[in-house]
């Protein structure tokens, strides 16, 4: 069997293609990611994760999404419950920090309740951000608000409640999206804060949570430490302020790399993520022409990628015994009395 290639798939739909199980036979991502365009009905959830992991013959492969609640809830009902997004969480905590902690693992405890009958095993959550004014609309109530320390803190429950549930977690988006006025998905977010600013206030939640396993990058310009590239593609970014102020040594992820912040075709993008230092690129859209571009490249994991790629599999635990209907019980009181 070969190694893992560096990045993470999508797939068009609901079922996988014969061109897709082919590519991903040929090509083997290190893991995969659901959205809902490939979200029908449970069983089909189920069947599809099945197929993906069948197409690389790995049992343990990752299979992600993005389920935080609110607007970015990838499944939603009747298949699972809806959930309130992080500012809503970060309410409960302005109002009552012990509760509003609570809160936070609760919801994640219940995504993992969700997700695991699925056999989905990561989830791009917390979203670390700090808002500041003007905060682009593709954060926005997405964040739990505007104190870095109670975002760590907010963000340390939440992963831990996706442990418990056997789940593992991705901090987004590093080094920190919250200054950001415009959209990423649509143009490049330029950011003229001073390091000292964002040491005290951007990079605060991050370098709290640097023995998380995985985190995934922010596609924006930090003019005071590299005027010329995004942090997704510089090695500036990477070395200095995640790897080195932040102390982060975890696997760290593009957000996608189809998002239009980032230049160059995808070949050009892919190259720049890994030159940069990153360990995967992450594809989103599931267009086959895109994929047969990343993967060809990428390469196969080694080194410290190989290094970082096996500590993340190895700190997946066994999910607690909790009683889910009393954490769900438990949780709609949170909010009936918020």
């Amino acid at each position: 069997m070969s190694e893992s290639k560096s990045f993470i798939s999508g797939c068009k739909g609901l079922t996988l293609t014969t061109d897709e199980k082919a590519f991903f036979a040929d090509e083997r991502p290190w893991g995969f990611i659901l959205f809902g365009r490939n979200i029908g009905e449970a069983n089909q959830i189920s069947d599809l994760v099945a197929s993906l992991r069948d197409s690389i013959g790995n049992p343990n492969a990752p299979v992600l999404i993005d389920q935080e609640g609110g607007r970015v809830q990838r499944i939603r009902p009747p298949i699972v419950s809806a959930y309130p997004n992080g500012a809503a969480i970060g309410a409960v905590y302005a109002a009552d920090a012990e509760k509003g902690l609570r809160a936070a693992w609760l919801m994640s405890r219940l995504h993992a309740f969700d997700l695991t009958r699925f056999g989905i095993s990561i989830d791009c959550l917390p979203v670390l951000d700090v808002l500041t004014e003007g905060t682009s609309e593709a954060i926005g109530n997405r964040a739990y608000g505007r104190d870095p320390l109670a975002v760590a803190a907010l963000g340390a429950a939440a992963a831990q409640g996706l442990k418990a549930g056997g789940m593992l977690p991705v901090m987004k988006h590093m080094p920190g999206h919250g200054r950001a006025v415009v959209d990423s998905h649509h143009k490049l977010p330029v950011v003229e804060a001073s390091f000292e600013e964002l040491a005290v206030s951007d990079f605060v939640p991050f370098t709290a949570m640097k023995d998380e396993v995985m985190g995934m990058s922010a596609h924006i310009v930090f003019t005071a430490i590299d005027p010329d590239r995004p942090a997704t593609t510089s090695p500036v970014v990477v070395e200095q302020v995640i790897r080195g102020h932040m102390g982060f040594d975890g696997l760290l992820m593009s957000d996608d790399v189809s998002m239009n912040a980032l230049a160059g075709d995808m070949t050009q993008r892919a190259r720049n993520i890994m030159d940069a230092g990153l360990d995967l690129v992450l594809h989103c859209h599931g267009i086959m022409d895109e994929m047969i571009a990343v993967a060809g490249v990428v390469p196969e994991l080694s080194g410290d990628r190989l290094r970082r790629a096996e500590r993340a599999m190895a700190a997946f635990t066994p999910a607690d015994d909790a009683d889910e209907m009393a954490l769900r019980a438990e949780f709609a009181e949170i909010f009936a009395s918020a």
